[in-house]
């Protein structure tokens, strides 16, 4: 069995909120290197997606693995040491605990793992966002595992006609549940159209439940801190091919971009759109929001790749579409839907705007005058 741990997390922007500084990357890598060499890792990749470093490793040690754990988390703290030494802004923004307590989970990072039997051929692809809620995963989960018109293996596949298992996890009472696929379909659609608090966790093949096919972070940081300390920027391993959707199913949800909360302090709604590696550097309005994919093939639990796969050229009319999107919202400016809902606000900074002016309000009258008092 091999694991594959995806870990995120926001120690320091540069400039701004837009990208990680090279320092930080170069710390990732050389710690990376060295959990190698020691035995610790099978294998490692460093990469980032706006002001987020993100780490792909592979491992014998399980999910949850303690030693795999601590490792990342001492390498985030590293960078933030590094972060603070430049300036670089929000320097340990995701490091919401004070010190290692046996998991990542809770303490601010992202994390995406699944533990799996390697097949003779093993691709997947790694998915990471910046400026945007765990919840952006909802839809282009559900379009590669349920939607036929997506994916065309759940026609046409034999080995994928019996559907998925997906599991949703519900963010603020802490519980989740199970959905099979293609039956129970229409209840799923009840609860993960509403991402900020319904969110894909896993998915399972319904003939193999022990093996997960796709898994992704679901962290709310402002649930963790109780107060707003930045958009949660997920990550997702998907698994392809065989028996799963194809890569190009994989890849397909994010050529009709959609929208997603998040963008400029967390408190606006965007398009999600897809770039490559090298485009993944939030700029207007801190945004939009992106997407990328790195493609990887497993080789004895050692990672072949990354592959750019959203940089290609068949992504461009998306991209386009997505600038067309933000060109309309950013019209409506602090007006909803371009800003996000009240419920949602109370998540953000704005709540201490409201309580400043608090006391310009009164309570109406039964009889309200016409006009203002003098």
């Amino acid at each position: 069995m091999v694991t594959i741990s995806a870990i995120k997390a926001d120690v320091g922007g540069f400039v701004g909120h837009g990208a990680v500084h090279p320092r930080l990357i170069g710390e990732a890598e050389r710690r990376i290197g060295e959990a190698i060499a020691q035995g610790l890792l099978l294998d490692g990749r460093v990469s980032s997606c706006g002001d987020d470093v993100n780490m792909v490793m592979t491992h014998h040690h399980g999910v949850d693995a303690d030693v795999v754990h601590h490792f990342a988390w001492d390498a985030f703290v590293a960078m933030t040491a590094i972060a603070k030494e430049l300036h670089l802004y929000g320097a340990g923004q995701d490091l919401l605990a004070e010190a290692f307590s046996g998991n990542v989970r809770g303490a601010g990072p992202g994390v995406a793992e699944m533990e799996i039997a390697e097949r003779v051929s093993e691709p997947f692809v790694v998915f990471a966002a910046d400026k945007c809620a765990p919840g952006a995963w909802n839809l282009p989960l559900y379009k590669m595992f349920c939607d036929p018109f997506n994916t065309a293996g759940l026609v046409i596949d034999s080995k994928m006609h019996a559907g998925f298992v997906i599991e949703v996890h519900d963010l603020i009472d802490r519980r989740r549940a199970l959905f099979h696929c293609p039956e129970q379909m229409y209840d799923l659609l009840v609860y993960i159209g509403t991402p900020g608090r319904f969110v894909v966790k896993h998915v399972f093949r319904r003939d193999d439940p022990d093996q997960p096919v796709a898994s992704s972070s679901t962290s709310r940081l402002s649930l963790i801190a109780g107060r707003y300390v930045g958009k949660d920027d997920p990550i997702m391993i998907v698994r392809a091919q065989n028996g799963l959707p194809a890569v190009g199913e994989v890849l397909e949800p994010f050529a009709a971009p959609y929208y997603v909360a998040g963008w400029m302090r967390g408190s606006h709604n965007g398009p999600l759109m897809p770039c490559g590696l090298q485009d993944a550097t939030p700029a207007r309005f801190d945004g939009p929001p992106r997407v990328v994919g790195m493609g990887f093939q497993l080789a004895d639990g050692c990672l072949v790749g990354p592959r750019d796969m959203l940089g290609d050229v068949s992504f461009d009319r998306a991209r386009g579409i997505a600038l067309e999107m933000a060109d309309h919202m950013r019209r409506t400016g602090p007006f909803e839907p371009s800003r996000l809902p009240a419920q949602d606000m109370e998540y953000t900074t704005m709540p201490a705007v409201a309580r400043a002016m608090e006391g310009r309000w009164e309570p109406i009258p039964d009889t309200a005058p016409i006009v203002a008092t003098p």
